[in-house]
């Protein structure tokens, strides 16, 4: 057999990973997956690559070398005009001149050898892969071309021409000059795939990590209907999936998050070949792009994936995979998959942190990519012929990008754009380039003028603003490494989940405290009961709004069970597998009124503060059922996605008697302690999994009754702020009263003192979720002191709460 080297064209049984010299990045990865991966049941279409040798050998032929070398000799790519200029000349070269005769008969032989396998004239997917492409540490995605539904061998020749042409665009000239890449030490191979027919169903890209944050842990799976070019492009908000890895190895379904995107568009396949723009009807845009089977068995193949590149490259490699889904066989395939180059490469021992020092006036808002702030002059470009007007370190506002607006990507200090999601183009390069990047704000380019300064904050989560004028922010770097051992646990106080996911990368011990609320008012935006009595609600504006919200949902409040779920597993995701308590909802009377529906179920009370709130709420006949949606959005999030690391807790309990009561109505919806268990274990919760429930120590009479509490649960959580405004008299929403005292107060001390020795006494957990040792000096070490065992804080006070601490111990 000839060797390897000097082949013209390679079969996918004939590649692996070794072979990228020869086949490039993309049909090495193919190569890879279809000889080693199929057998575990990974669906990868057949194919066959044509070589860097046959590239080299149509270049040799033909006596290209020179005219290239002579077209690129003096290049600079910052001169746009002149980029344009060579890149054109090169491409018409190419495109000017045949294959030789014998590397044209061998690419006819396995076309047809191909048909064999499927039918004459097989549909393929005729892909570039340069040989410098999908390397750990430099991504070349999206820099050549692809053609898609092509078949006829005319057509096979045609479109292989025209994918090495490809290697010479504008975009991939400029990129590789970035990257210090020789022209012609870069090869180009071309792939040859059974195409599969997503148009009649669906496809998308899978990470097996969350693309914004680096955090490993998770699956992020992307879908449209059709093919899957639009999501790349940004011209469609994809459907979107969140799985956790850790307890799906263990067999359960952790589908942590799960988003119905807007599906507009598709394309299809072309009755006479290529592709073509379809509409989605408006019904189909409501159903999501696969079903939650197809997602994990997608998760499966992704970790399987990962594990294998992993070994490959003997440390750990997470991938950034494209499937498909055929519309006749309704089976899923693996088309692609390349390294991930951007949070892969980045050092996992320094954590940046980035934080506006002033306010702003709010220009627009999007979607925020990354975890940056920039800020510029803008530069509003509304057509690819306004490209060359752009200048180095100026923000981009455009409605979207593809490829070719990349050589000015790469210099701008930030991009902004009307359309796109997480995975569009723009999102994919900034993340590369390192740049804040707000997308599908809708409205930018009508909102910002050329020349105009502007600031982009997309540190905040998934929401990226975009503000008037270029305000000052502050770049921490903190060196984890260097962050030492306390013998006192330091957790986190989380509201967002995704503000759980970004800050995964915090030495602390779990969360202290995750509050409800934030999911509920921003994720789901309903009162309880209007979603529990929809049938019965006269309120046609309030039924449309919850309709278009609850979208795919026949019962309206499972929708408010599954988005909590959701949302409280995100973040024991994030902090797994150290305890997560929950706090059930904690809202004011006041507070659930500002939720939709909320004026027709809540009371208008003088002082919510002490009022119809927390434990009071959860067994009263006129919130028990709302309070019953809480408890079975946390038992599933516990059973159904194996997140062990909750822990629930009681908010606000006024009595001994209203102990059992909560504890009766949690059991009535199925989540039930194992007190004997809870008893003997003295193991901490990442060891055990077994369910316990804490309560918030935050009245006088939680102390004064520690002993009778205590018996009933397995621990307590200091709240420091209404323990503070409870033994003091104070109305913390009052501003006139802020003078008169605080957590520092003796009164206030001398309770949590006791509160500390009763619950050690009881050998039950004792911690503080309040925001006195991130405001007062000296408080952490007071609570120290007095042998408290977790200290719960805002992320933000994480890293001086921790060094001072051990500086003064």
């Amino acid at each position: 057999m000839e060797h390897k080297e000097q082949q013209f064209i390679l079969w996918f049984d004939q590649i692996g990973i070794q072979d990228t010299p020869l086949v490039g990045g993309k049909n090495a990865a193919l190569g890879e997956m279809y000889s080693n991966l199929t057998w575990l049941g990974i669906n990868v279409p057949n194919g066959f690559a044509l070589t860097a040798h046959a590239y080299r050998y149509f270049i040799e032929s033909n006596k290209l070398d020179e005219k290239i070398h002579e077209a690129l000799k003096g290049l600079d790519t910052k001169n746009l005009k002149d980029l344009q200029t060579r890149g054109k000349k090169v491409r018409e070269l190419i495109l000017s001149r045949e294959f030789p005769e014998d590397l044209k008969e061998t690419i006819k032989e396995a076309y047809k050898n191909l048909g064999l396998a499927y039918f004459e004239n097989p549909d393929v997917a005729v892909r570039s892969s340069a040989t410098a492409e999908d390397l750990p540490g430099a991504s070349f995605a999206g820099q050549q071309e692809t053609y898609l539904n092509v078949s006829g061998i005319e057509n096979i020749l045609e479109s292989a021409k025209k994918c090495i042409a490809s290697l010479f665009t504008d975009r991939a000239i400029s990129y590789r000059e970035d990257k210090g890449f020789d022209h012609f030490q870069v090869a180009l191979s071309v792939g040859f795939q059974k195409m599969v027919r997503s148009d009649l169903a669906s496809s998308g890209i899978a990470f097996t990590l969350d693309t914004e944050t680096g955090f490993d842990k998770v699956v992020v799976i992307n879908g449209t209907f059709g093919l899957g070019e639009y999501i790349v492009q940004g011209k469609v908000i994809p459907d979107e999936w969140m799985i956790f890895k850790d307890t799906f190895r263990q067999g359960y379904r952790p589908i942590i998050s799960k988003k119905l995107g807007d599906k507009k568009r598709k394309l299809v396949y072309k009755k006479n070949g290529g592709i073509r723009l379809a509409s989605i009807k408006s019904q189909d845009r409501q159903k999501y792009s696969l079903t939650d089977d197809e997602v994990l068995k997608l998760t499966d193949w992704c970790l399987k994936i990962e594990d294998h590149f992993s070994a490959k490259h003997q440390k750990h490699q997470p991938m950034d995979i494209e499937w498909a889904k055929d519309g006749q066989s309704q089976e899923l395939f693996i088309i692609q998959a390349r390294s991930e180059t951007v949070h892969s490469t980045q050092s996992k021992k320094i954590w940046k942190e980035y934080r506006l020092k002033e306010k702003g006036e709010i220009l627009t808002k999007g979607i925020a990519v990354g975890t940056k702030i920039s800020s510029g002059k803008a530069r509003v470009i509304k057509t690819p012929k306004q490209i060359k007007e752009f200048k180095n370190g100026e923000i981009l506002v455009t409605e979207m990008t593809d490829p070719d607006w990349e050589p000015i990507m790469k210099i701008a200090s930030g991009i902004i754009t009307d359309k796109g999601s997480r995975t569009s183009h723009a999102a994919i390069v900034s993340r590369e380039l390192g740049i804040a990047c707000v997308v599908g704000t809708q409205n930018a380019t009508k909102k910002i003028k050329t020349g105009q300064s502007v600031t982009i904050d997309s540190s905040l989560g998934s929401e990226g603003i975009v503000y008037k004028n270029e305000l000052d922010f502050e770049e921490i770097e903190h060196d984890l490494e260097k962050i030492p051992e306390l013998s006192v646990k330091i957790m986190a106080n989380i509201g967002s989940p995704d503000e759980a996911l970004k800050n995964h990368y915090l030495p602390v011990k779990g969360v202290g405290l995750a509050r409800e609320e934030f999911i509920i008012a921003s994720d789901i935006g309903f009162h309880p009961k209007a979603l529990l009595e929809y049938k019965k609600l006269k309120d046609q504006k309030l039924k449309r709004k919850i309709d278009k919200a609850t979208s795919g949902y026949k019962d309206k409040a499972e929708f408010y069970t599954d988005k909590l779920a959701e949302g409280i597993s995100k973040i024991a995701a994030a902090f797994w597998p150290y305890q997560v308590i929950v706090r059930f909802s904690d809202f004011k009377s006041n507070e659930y009124r500002s939720l939709a529906g909320g004026e027709l179920y809540e009371p208008k009370e003088e002082n919510p503060m002490i009022g119809f709130r927390g434990a009071s709420r959860y067994y009263d006949p006129s919130f028990k059922d709302a309070f019953l949606l809480e408890v079975k959005a946390l038992k599933k999030a516990r059973e159904e996605f194996g997140m062990v690391n909750i822990v629930p807790m009681i908010p606000f309990c006024r009595t001994v008697q209203e102990a059992y009561k909560v504890l009766d109505v949690m059991q009535e919806a199925g989540l039930k302690r194992d007190d004997e268990h809870n008893k003997i274990c003295k193991k901490p919760i990442e060891e055990c999994g077994h369910l316990r429930i804490y309560m918030m120590c935050e009245i006088p009479s939680n102390v004064m009754l520690a002993d009778q509490f205590l018996d009933i649960f397995d621990g307590y959580s200091i709240g420091s702020n209404d323990l503070t405004q409870l033994t003091l008299g104070l109305d913390r929403d009052s501003g006139i009263l802020a003078h008169v005292g605080n957590e520092n107060n003796e009164a206030v001390k001398k309770l949590i003192r006791q509160a500390i020795k009763k619950a050690k006494e009881k050998e039950k957990y004792i911690g503080i979720c309040g925001q006195a040792p991130s405001d007062i000096e000296g408080y952490a070490e007071f609570l120290l002191n007095e042998g408290i065992e977790s200290i719960s804080i805002n992320p933000d006070t994480v890293i001086k709460i921790i060094m001072d601490i051990s500086e003064k111990n």
